[in-house]
Order: structure tokens, then sequence, then C-alpha cells
């Protein structure tokens, strides 16, 4: 980030405006918006910043601006059209260590002025690190139709509860886990329909009601994180990442997905590569049990789907054992996500009828699959985890009698921006990928729908 987000408390702060113009009075109404103590410097003054500065009582010195204008100001915008005087005011409010911002020139500024979204007491800014004010502009207009104006009534409600609500829970998840009930259920509900006097007394009794229980047994989220791209996440997956106090998650779940879990979650790597698992399977397992019953509430976030491959069926089944709450949360699994960003239809009515997902492990060094069985006419073969084994897949597929022409894919970080496909045939394709660097996770596909690729590639074409 260029500049980190930050929230100043200005109610009776002196700040300074430097400029008398329309755009002067723009950022002046919004330091008054924040309580601010406005005074303004200027040679000439708008009519609009006359009446601004009658109407709020503003102070105000007509005249060049000075050194001495910044003696006893806590925050400077300037606001003038002569660069020089800009670079000036930047300069020496920073020999200051005063906050200083230069309007439409984030290389002079300290800090910028977000787009806002006012819900007092919820704000919500967006900005574009100065690059684009429009486009800010344009997210805060579509985030207006998203957040109800009583989202300001509804924060105004909880905050009055909040410290009997610290009194009523002894640990931070349990107070979570309330105001998590009553921001997303009937209570605010109520607000919504300005209902405020039976939401409080709603909220009475939701506060009396779950104090007066026994620590709750947490709950698992068995989560897919899809092949990369947080762009195919569900919007249950998403949910469920952002209330998870506690994430374990495997080595393919992209950077960019992890980063989409709530903030200050206990993030756990429990691995996994191929032969070499950071976390054993059985120790993940009843890591899980454990922190359930702790109370807390656990993201168990996967690459792909769960159950494709996944292991999730194994991990839940001593869950549904030991009473454990779950949910499952299916993804989008990296036979579907890379097949279809490397413009591969695992079916099509002119090649293949049917698809076939395998794994690619071979079990002590040798091949472990039903060659015959995968053999069939019109059928695509995706194999899983066979990077490490594509020579001898290759041969397997050659030697039970599937033509050696056979078009093969190979589809390494699939559906994120280091996407590479190399396509060949089953002959050729050992031979053709000795001089790459191919890492995983890499997908193998095997079947005509391969010959599509060159056509309906779509992506970082």
């Amino acid at each position: 980030m260029d500049f980190l987000p930050l929230f100043f408390k200005l109610t009776g702060k002196t700040c300074l405006v430097i400029g008398g113009g329309e755009v002067a009075v723009r950022k002046a109404g919004m330091l008054v918006s924040a309580n601010a103590q406005v005074h303004v410097v200027a040679k000439a003054m708008t009519q609009s910043m006359t009446g601004f500065i009658e109407k709020h009582g503003c102070t105000y010195r007509l005249g060049e601006f000075v050194a001495d204008d910044l003696d006893k100001m806590q925050l400077v915008i300037a606001a003038t059209d002569n660069k020089a005087l800009n670079e000036t005011i930047s300069q020496l409010a920073n020999a200051r260590n005063l906050p200083v911002n230069v309007v439409d020139n984030p290389d002079l500024c300290s800090f910028i002025l977000p787009a806002i979204i006012d819900r007092s007491p919820v704000v919500v800014a967006v900005s574009s690190g100065g690059k684009s004010p429009v486009l800010a502009r344009l997210i805060r207009a579509r985030l207006e139709t998203l957040i109800p104006s009583a989202y300001g009534e509804l924060a105004t409600l909880v905050g009055s509860y909040r410290e009997r609500v610290k009194q009523k829970f002894a640990t931070i998840n349990q107070r979570r886990g309330f105001w998590e009930s009553v921001l997303q259920g009937p209570v605010a509900e109520l607000i919504f329909a300005g209902k405020e006097q039976q939401a409080s007394q709603l909220l009475e009794k939701e506060l009396t009601r779950q104090s007066a229980r026994t620590q709750d047994t947490g709950e698992v989220y068995l989560v897919g994180g899809g092949p990369g791209d947080p762009d195919l996440l569900t919007f249950r997956a998403l949910r469920l990442m952002q209330q998870a106090d506690v994430v374990l998650y495997d080595r393919l779940v992209s950077e960019r997905v992890r980063e989409l879990c709530r903030r200050d979650a206990q993030m756990i790597h429990v691995g996994k590569a191929r032969d070499k698992h950071t976390v054993p399977q059985e120790d993940i397992t009843k890591m899980l049990v454990r922190l359930a019953k702790e109370g807390h509430r656990v993201c168990r976030l996967k690459g792909g789907d769960p159950f494709i491959f996944g292991r999730g069926g194994e991990e839940i089944e001593l869950l549904a054992k030991e009473d454990i709450p779950f949910q499952v949360v299916p993804g989008i699994t990296a036979a579907s996500g890379c097949a279809a960003y490397a413009g591969i239809p695992l079916t099509h009515r002119d090649y293949s009828q049917s698809v076939r997902f395998v794994t690619g492990h071979l079990k002590d060094g040798a091949p472990d699959l039903d060659w015959k069985g995968l053999i069939q006419p019109r059928q695509t073969l995706v194999f899983y985890m066979g990077l490490v084994g594509l020579e001898s897949i290759c041969g397997k597929l050659v030697q039970h009698g599937m033509d050696s022409q056979t078009p093969i894919a190979l589809v390494q970080k699939g559906t994120t921006l280091d996407q590479r496909v190399y396509t060949g045939t089953l002959e050729s394709m050992p031979n053709d990928i000795k001089e790459e660097d191919i890492q995983p996770p890499t997908l193998i596909i095997v079947g005509d729908v391969v010959k599509l690729h060159d056509a309906l590639s779509w992506f970082n074409t």
C-alpha cells in the first residue's frame, strides 16, 4: 500500500486550508463535517468560500501564504493552482511533521482524502492512492447502493451495549460470535425496518439468553478455495473465511485467496507437498477437533474442491464421530477451473462424451491404476498430482492401447497470472518438457479436446 488508511479525530483541532476557490470549499467542508476548526488563507476568495466561512464560523486571512500560517495547526490542505506554492507548503509542513494534502498531487501529500460513504458513526473510505479520484468516486457510488442508511442507527445501538457485552462474555471469540449473530439477524432487520425500539428490546433479550449459556462447541468449515483465482470463490466460502477465527490452509491455496480470510484470524499452514506433509493428515484432523472443542470457528481451507482428491471426507468423519458441527463448501476443482482457463473443454460433442478424474500419485514408485479401464473412446482423462510421474503415465497409457499421438496438455498454476499451458502428444510430451522448469501444481489433460486449446485459449493470451 502506498497509503495506510487511517481515520483522524479532528474534533476541536485547528486545520489550515490554503486557497479560496471551489476546490478549497469542498475540502474545507470535509473538515467541518469532522468537527474541525477551519482557518482559511487565500489571496482572493470566491463568493462560495465567503459564504462558507460565514455559515460555519471559520477564521480566515486574506493575503499571500507565509510560513507562520502553519503555527498551531494540526493539519494542512493546499488547494491552490500555484504549483511552486504548493511545493513550498508541502516542504514546510513536512519539516514541522504536519499532515499535509496537496490537491491532485499525491507526490506532495503525506495523506490523501478518500471518497467517503457517510453512515455515521459508520464511515467507509475508498481511495485509489491518488491515481484516479474518479475511479474512487465510481466505487463509492456502487457501495452507496449496498450500504443502507440505517447502518448508522445500527452502529449506535450496538455501541450502547458494547461495555455490557464485554462484562457478559469472558473471551473475545464469545463476544465476536454474539455480535455476528446480532448484526446478521433479526435485530439488524428491525433497525433496517425503522423499528428501533423493538430492535433494542430484542437485543436485550439476546444478551440475556446467550450470556446464560455455557461455552458452546465451535464449528468447522471445510471450504474449497478453488484452483487459485480468488474471483472463483463462492459467496458462502468468502463469508465463512471472513467469519473463522482460525484458518488451517494447504500449500495449494493461493496467497490471493488466503488474503481474503479475516485479517486477525490465526493462520496455520498444514502442507502439503508431494511426499512432504508439513502436518500429518491424522494430526490435522485431531487439530480440527481440538480447536472446535475450545470454542473456535475453524476454516479448513483447501485448494480446489475438498471432496475431489482433497481428503475432505477423511477429515469430517472424525468431526461427525466427535459431534463437532461442520459445514462443507464446495469449490471449483482444478480440473474444471484449469481446463476452462486453458480453453480446453472437458467434454465436447465432437470429441468427448465423458471425463474421468484420476490421481496421478504413484504407489511405491510404481503405477497403481486401472490402465485398461482408463482407455475408452471419446473420453477425457484429467490427472491430478501427476507431474512427477508424467513419463510413466504417458508410457502406460500407450502400452495399454492408447494412440501415442493422443493430444495431452499440462496446465501449470492454472487460473492464476502465472498460468502456462504446454501441449503435445503422449509420445512427445516427456521430451518436450525436459528443458522446461515446470512446477506444481500442474494438471494433466489427455484427450482429443486438447486440440481446441489453440482456438479457444482466452486467458493470458
